[in-house]
């Protein structure tokens, strides 16, 4: 599998974990809104219309949604589709741009891990394709460094994750297994206290005192440590190549066999977008942060997304040998049972764009169409 490239020279850091099948949470935080942008729905295209005159694509305001979020508010992914239009729509979590995929009011999205493979193993293979990698890293343990100076001060101490069973809280649940300790997946209850806490309020409850640290990922992460909190992990260090998934591409498998031209299309302008990003980190950043304030009404921060973009690595790859390690983690983590993924991936449209760009091809780790 190709490597990923680091946003800036800086290191990469780390990643989301293990797969949740028992809740769609994307790793960001809650509520299942999402809300159609109107003002941005059917963006101007030129040139040959494809064999459909819109493709609905689906993202999160989030910085692990750079590719979204840089391909739209650049033009670089509507460039690809000549006369087809693109009628962008964000969604706030993982369960509500399933149910739009299958619902059919969207095409293609991107999500997270756990909320692709749910999905797919509810629907018995039938509602999606991972088409394509986006984003790698971008999760890390901060703590109040008053209270944990060392990771086995972490014992008897309150420690935030997003939801139960998301990437990040199994991953966190998979770690305290691996320290020899003992937490019971369902209530949090154990040698260190798992609560789960929506993104959006986890700095308040950190200011608060009510937790003593979170697994999160970025922007919550650099948004602690503005309030004073610590990194005392990065998870990209428990991967063997320090990188694993943490943003796919999906497709309904009906748009597929239906559009493939489009969806070729999509994957050549998200093929490019990522190139431009490692190009032009700076420039990316910015970008990223002026769509987040045209989604949100709001930007981050200096101090918030200067140190948390450097922490996610923008890739092609789908890192598809990390998403079966992540489902292994849910497994043992006894909060879903063994699931079969296979299928889930088809990287065919995705390999051919990245060898006609002389590239090379990216593996499906088995997990492939037959």
């Amino acid at each position: 599998m190709s490597a990923a490239r680091p946003l800036t020279a800086l290191r990469a850091v780390a990643v989301t974990a293990a797969l949740p099948l028992l809740l769609t949470a994307c790793g960001y935080g809650s509520g299942a809104k999402d809300e159609k942008k109107d003002e941005k729905s059917n963006v101007a295209a030129t040139g040959k219309k494809l064999s459909a005159d819109t493709v609905r694509i689906g993202y999160f305001p989030n910085l692990t949604h750079a590719t979204a979020l840089v391909g739209i508010q650049e033009g670089l992914i509507a460039k690809e589709l000549g006369g087809t239009k693109i009628a962008p729509q964000t969604f706030n979590a993982g369960p509500s741009e399933i149910e739009a995929l299958n619902g059919g009011s969207l095409d293609i999205g991107f999500i997270g891990p756990s909320p692709s493979i749910n999905a797919y193993v509810k629907s018995k293979g039938k509602n999606l394709r991972i088409i394509s990698g986006s984003a790698s890293g971008g999760v890390k343990l901060v703590v109040n460094p008053d209270k944990i100076k060392t990771l086995d001060d972490l014992k008897g101490k309150k420690i935030a994750t997003p939801q139960k069973g998301n990437t990040q809280d199994v991953a966190f649940l998979n770690w305290i297994a691996d320290k020899g300790w003992t937490v019971d997946p369902e209530s949090g209850k154990g040698d260190v206290s798992v609560v789960r806490t929506d993104n959006k309020v986890t700095p308040d409850a950190y200011k608060s005192g009510s937790i003593d640290g979170a697994w999160v990922p970025e922007p919550t992460a650099s948004k602690l440590v503005s309030e004073g909190a610590k990194v005392l992990l990065d998870e990209t260090s428990l991967w063997p190549d320090k990188k694993f998934v943490i943003t796919n591409v999906i497709v309904s498998q009906k748009f597929l066999a239906e559009h493939a031209d489009v969806v070729e299309a999509v994957l050549r302008g998200t093929v490019k977008t990522n190139d431009w990003i490692n190009a032009n980190p700076d420039k990316a950043k910015a970008s990223a942060n002026a769509a987040l304030k045209a989604e949100t009404g709001k930007e981050l921060a200096a101090k918030v997304i200067d140190p948390a973009w450097p922490s996610i690595q923008i890739t092609d790859d789908p890192l598809a040998a990390t998403l079966k390690t992540q489902s292994e983690w849910a497994v043992k983590a006894k909060l879903i049972k063994q699931p079969d993924l296979t299928g889930i991936y088809d990287l065919t449209l995705l390999n051919k764009v990245l060898k006609a760009a002389g590239k090379p091809e990216v593996s499906d780790a088995g997990l492939g169409t037959k």
